[in-house]
């Protein structure tokens, strides 16, 4: 999942920076975690600092990652994995806790958001190695193993257990919000007066321009790289976007895009890209994947109802969408 931040030009040249204080520099880093790009910056008294604020939040993230990865055969995540249908596994409070918020989204989103989607990764691939698309039985199969009601939480022995055999969580549709919210934490408690974590489109921000201005995100066309919808503010804020330009597969003719609903098991359509903006990255990321699968009116109807978020989707026609709190004009 990819941000419209990101689709425009690089990352982080939408980010609007001001003139600085003498005694301030802005210090930046990109490298690659979790598999993916991230770019982490920060306003530092100087260079030196600046560096040293960077290297503990990559320390953060790569500590999440070791928690998280499905990729990684001796995360907690590939343990719990590992023994579905056989035993419960004993993991840390943190990864019991994102688990339970993550069941919260499937709830709210009627499950269009469920990290139990991972046994599904066996049906579909994105990776160039597809020649046709799975067959119905296939699956039908293949979602027998989803269903985020089924998983077992203990919070007492502090376990987490998968009943079938099969069955797999993974948190690519949450992890990399929930790591840049922990590295934004991590940096505030370090006093670091204000910056952006970017993990490839999943941005948080933190603090204002030195000059008092605010961080400004823009919004992008997915189908035209150089126009941006609008320029939109962000204070102690987050945004990540889904969208179906960047990893998809064409078969037949017909496009099918990454993101596939788990409750049908097939791929979504309708929809180009849905931006998310919350408080929280976590949130932006697993609600921006549950708009894209519910289809633009119910997913925005649901938007309308929480407080404090806020999504602009463009649809298949290229037609931009917006909650009732985005206040720009989209004609």
């Amino acid at each position: 999942m990819k941000s419209l931040i990101a689709f425009i030009c690089s990352f982080s040249c939408l980010l609007s920076f001001g003139q600085l204080r003498q005694t301030d520099v802005t210090v930046k880093k990109t490298l690659k975690l979790m598999g993916t790009r991230f770019e982490i910056t920060v306003v530092a008294p100087n260079e030196d600092i600046g560096y040293i604020n960077i290297d503990e939040a990559v320390s953060e993230i790569e500590r999440i990652e070791k928690i998280i990865s499905s990729w990684d055969k001796d995360s907690e995540t590939s343990l719990i994995n590992k023994n579905a249908g056989i035993k419960p596994v004993k993991v840390s409070q943190e990864l019991i806790d994102l688990i339970e918020r993550s069941i919260k989204i499937s709830e709210i989103t009627d499950g269009a958001f469920d990290i139990t989607y991972a046994s599904m990764d066996e049906i579909w691939r994105f990776d160039g190695t597809m020649d046709k698309i799975p067959s119905e039985e296939e699956i039908k199969k293949s979602i027998l193993k989803v269903g985020y009601q089924k998983i077992q939480l203990d919070q007492d022995a502090q376990t987490v257990f998968l009943p079938e055999k099969g069955m797999c969580i993974g948190f690519g549709a949450i992890g990399k919000g929930y790591a840049a919210d922990r590295a934004k934490e991590l940096l505030v408690s370090k006093e670091v007066k204000g910056g952006i974590i970017n993990a490839s489109g999943d941005l948080t921000t933190w603090g204002t321009k030195v000059t008092g201005e605010k961080w400004l995100v823009g919004i992008a066309n997915p189908l035209s790289k150089d126009k941006v919808f609008s320029w939109l503010p962000i204070i102690e804020s987050s945004v990540a976007t889904s969208g179906n330009y960047e990893k998809y597969i064409e078969l037949d003719g017909k496009k099918y895009s990454h993101i596939i609903d788990p409750r049908t098991g097939y791929p979504t359509t309708g929809i180009n890209s849905v931006s998310i903006f919350a408080k929280q990255a976590e949130l932006c990321d697993a609600l921006a994947t549950a708009v894209f699968i519910m289809g633009r009116d119910v997913g925005l109807h649901m938007i309308n109802q929480i407080d404090g978020v806020e999504a602009v989707v463009v649809d298949s026609k290229n037609k931009v969408h917006k909650s009732s709190g985005i206040m720009f004009d989209t004609n």
